[in-house]
This record gives C-alpha cells, structure tokens and sequence, in this order.
C-alpha cells in the first residue's frame, strides 16, 4: 500500500518526478487528487487540509487516495509543485535587477492566490520539477554578475523568505477572519479605547499630524525595492574589487612578484575554478 511509504523521500522523489501518464477520463487520479487539495487549501489554509477532507470533496474514500500518495505532507509537496507551475515562462533577456523583480513579484501574486504556500515550512520538503526550476532561474538571474557564488544563494535565500514572510501576513489575516467573522478593518477600527491612549507618545503622534498613516506604503513593493538596492550597492562593490580579490573564492589576492597579475588567491582555488568550467 502506498500509504507505507509515508516516510520515504526516496519515494517522495519518485511521485513529484513522476513522467507524466495520461489521466484517465473517470476515476481517481493523482492530478485530480493534487488540484482538489489546493483548492481546499485556498479556501481553508494549510491548516484545513486534509485527507479526509480531500476524499471527501472528490466523493471517495480516504484510503483510495492513499493507493496514489502515502500521506499528507507527500500531498503539500505535490501541491507546492503544482502552483510553482504558475509561474509564467520567465524572460531571458534585460538585466539581473530587472529578471529578479519580476520573478519576485510573479512570486507574490502566486502567494495571494495560495497564501498557503507561505505555511509550508521546514528544510526537508522534497522539491518537484516546477521548484527546481523557479530556484535555478532565481540564481541565473544573478549568475555572471561580480557576486560570489555563496552571495548569489544568500541573495536568492534572503529573497524567497521576504516573499513567504509577506505572504504569512495574509495568511494570519485570513486565519483571524475565518475565526471571528470580522475583518481586519472593522476590527483595528473598533479600538477607540487604543487609540485614545496614543497621545502621549510623540513619535507615534507626530506622524499621525504629519499624515503618515493616510496613505501607508506596500509593504511588499516597499520591502522589495529595498532589498534589491542593497544588493545593487553590493554588486557594485564587488565590482569595484573585482581585480583585488580571488575568482573563485573572493579572498584577498596578494600582489604578483611580477608577470601577470593574479587571478586566483591559491593554487587550489586555480583547480577548482578550472575543474568548474571543464564540467560546463
């Protein structure tokens, strides 16, 4: 039974790498199985999904779904997979700074029709092919300008869990408004007992005078110019050592005795560098 191999990412590997065989027309399948737990999720949050309530909307029973996915957290990788897919054929040409905001924008507005995504957490859930290949566009993005190569995955990193933190905000929103059946505005509007007791603080009272909360900025447009400044003014500093520092590791290079001047701060980082192009 499928279901036994719940703990296996082997096994994990196999369904999200899977060759695509043709669905058939009536029946379960492992593709309507997927579709009906996102739309659960969308409407529930990660929190409302699961098995059950996906064999249910499909009108089988639980232990048919286990026949084509052993568990749920094998489901929620499956369905990460299959929204990545969402996003649209990137573009190959202009440069780093614009290719990685409009993948980070496409990025969000996934998250608003899944704001679920942002809730699958932890470092072991198994990629699928729509995953991989958003994260090495991520890193091409950034591949071949002066960044090292440990800066490029910190940068790309640092990014992604800018967008997923965003998307927890809708996330918590939605959850509370579920809960309570009020929504975020009418419920911040109803704090006059709050806001009556502002006054005594001047940093909050002089921007409240001075209009700053009459038209607040994105969080998310704000939060992701920001972001790709400072990786703009590291790039240019980088660019700026360029012939200061190792090409392969960015250390510090000592002046030549004489000849050429070095490229590489050792002989092992030469090797490396070469054994890199060698294998493309």
């Amino acid at each position: 039974m499928a279901r036994g191999r719940a703990d296996d990412p082997d096994h994990a590997v196999e369904l999200l790498w899977r060759t695509g065989d043709p669905e058939p027309r009536q029946g379960l399948s492992l593709p309507r199985i997927v579709r009906a737990a996102v739309e659960l999720a969308d409407a529930e949050g990660l929190s409302g999904l699961s098995m059950r309530k996906v064999a249910d909307r499909l009108g089988f029973t639980t232990m048919s779904l286990y026949r084509h996915v052993p568990g749920r957290d094998q489901l929620v990788d499956l369905m990460l997979d299959d929204v990545l897919g969402e996003h649209p054929h990137p573009p190959g040409t202009g440069g780093w700074r614009a290719r990685l905001e409009a993948v980070a924008r496409h990025a969000w507005e996934i998250r608003k029709r899944h704001p679920w995504l942002a809730e699958v957490r932890g470092p072991r859930h198994v990629p699928g092919p729509n995953g991989v290949a958003h994260y090495d566009y991520m890193l091409g993005t950034l591949t071949g300008t002066a960044l090292r190569p440990s800066e490029v995955i910190a940068v790309v990193g640092m990014l992604g869990r800018f967008v997923d933190g965003e998307a927890l905000v809708l996330v918590e929103t939605q959850r509370e408004e579920r809960r309570s059946g009020v929504s975020e505005q009418e419920w911040w509007g109803s704090r006059d007992g709050l806001w009556e007791r502002l006054d005594h603080y001047p940093a909050i009272s002089g921007l409240w005078a001075a209009g700053g909360w009459d038209d607040l900025e994105d969080s998310f447009d704000f939060g992701l110019r920001r972001l790709l400044d400072g990786v703009e003014v590291l790039i240019r500093r980088r660019e700026e050592m360029r012939d200061e520092t190792c090409g392969e590791c960015g250390g510090p290079l000592e002046p030549a005795p004489s000849g050429r001047p070095r490229v590489y701060c050792s002989r092992a980082c030469q090797q490396r560098a070469y054994r890199r192009r060698r294998n493309g």
